[in-house]
């Protein structure tokens, strides 16, 4: 991937083309998003994105390879290895429904791989203390990247719940690894990023909203945004750690602000109403503009934005080399302030409903409020997208 240009142009071609391939496939075997009742969508949704996705990203990464251009290092093998693990995890749940636990396992296996394979491994956090000194991990080093990793690739699985969502997060947070490398690192080094957003525009030209499409014809599905959020965690890991460091770890937090912050305010929330933080909802932030009258583009324009700004910030912070604990202070303050919005969902959509909706004279409409309100509204109520044989079947998911 000697060529960032030909890395992108290359994912961005194989991702369509195979798109194009597998859609018809997914529909014949079921590997498809079902919808029910409760559901947004219409119609059965093939979910072979993040199939498309890491095929493109593998093209891009062998293909120089092949042709002699390039020499694959331990690293950029250790990633199409692990990444090759979590897709076929990921096809295996969204067929079967995989249990938690094997979820689990597979995630913590590919993080071993990242760390002891190929050396990308949270070993400090930067000067998160108020005298300065680097605050190293030691032994807990390894088990601290599990924990991240893992909460990363679920928290972009969480995010995955409009039309154009997850991929425009991941998107924008791979353009701030981008021009981190080239203002403070080696610009040659963009070959895999460019390769993953060549892969992921191929994919969003099927995922989005567009012009005389009314709804997206391709899902990720569990394959791809797990394979996304391994990628996000390993970029933000290994452009933040080592000697060579291009960012510092409190900027990278920044570049992956959105699904990390509204995961963790889910979480919370969850544990707050009394119920399991892994229990599905439709009660995210995304969901809130959508109940205060937002269309599906316009939210996911608005959360771009957000996830826009963070990356802005931590470029920001980072020219001006404000101190860690400052800047991990003013991301735990937006974390609260999300978290507010999250706890105070009515008032917030009550408020974007009547003051800046009404100006398109959706004015607002006490009946519906009281029906989202009591969860009778079908693009309220419900888990969110779902795996394996629910998306296949349609049936309510286990409990």
């Amino acid at each position: 991937m000697n060529s960032p240009l030909l890395a992108f142009s290359l994912a961005c071609a194989t991702s369509v083309a195979l798109i194009l391939v597998l859609r018809p496939v997914a529909m014949s075997v079921g590997l498809v998003d079902v919808p029910d009742a409760r559901k947004s969508h219409h119609g059965a949704v093939p979910l072979v994105g993040g199939i498309a996705v890491f095929a493109a990203v593998l093209g891009a990464c062998l293909v120089p390879v092949l042709a002699g251009a390039a020499v694959p290092t331990p690293a950029i093998l250790t990633f199409l290895g692990a990444g090759t693990l979590l897709v076929a995890v990921g096809v295996a749940d969204d067929f079967v429904e995989l249990s938690p636990g094997a979820r689990f396992v597979a995630q913590a296996a590919a993080t071993l791989a990242m760390v002891y394979g190929a050396g990308v491994a949270l070993v400090d956090l930067g000067t998160m203390t108020f005298s300065g000194r680097v605050l190293a991990l030691g032994l807990l080093a390894a088990p601290f990247t599990i924990f991240t990793t893992v909460g990363v690739i679920n928290a972009l699985n969480m995010c995955d719940g409009l039309d154009g969502l997850s991929g425009s997060q991941a998107l924008i947070s791979l353009g701030g690894f981008a021009l981190a490398l080239f203002l403070w690192g080696d610009p040659a080094g963009t070959g895999l990023i460019t390769a993953l957003a060549g892969g992921l525009v191929g994919f969003l030209l099927f995922n989005m909203r567009l012009p005389g499409r009314a709804r997206a014809s391709i899902f990720l599905g569990d394959a791809g945004s797990m394979f996304l959020g391994f990628a996000l965690t390993w970029l933000a890991i290994s452009l933040s750690q080592g000697p060579e460091r291009v960012i510092r770890p409190v900027t990278a937090l920044w570049f992956i602000m959105v699904p990390i912050i509204d995961a963790v305010a889910m979480m919370l929330r969850r544990i707050v109403k009394g119920r399991s933080p892994f229990a599905s909802d439709r009660e995210h932030l995304h969901h809130i503009f959508m109940l205060a009258g937002f269309s599906v583009n316009e939210t996911v324009a608005i959360m771009a934005a957000l996830a826009a700004m963070g990356v802005a910030v931590g470029l920001t912070v980072q020219a001006l080399g404000l101190p860690d604990v400052v800047v991990a202070g003013a991301f735990l303050g937006m974390g609260l302030l999300y978290f507010w919005m999250i706890m105070h969902s009515w008032r917030v959509m009550r408020f974007l409903h009547r003051s800046i909706c009404r100006r398109r004279g959706k004015g607002a409409d006490r009946r519906v409020l009281a029906d989202r309100r009591r969860g009778h509204d079908a693009a309220y109520t419900g888990p969110e997208r779902r795996s394996g044989l629910d998306r296949r079947t349609g049936l309510p998911r286990r409990s």
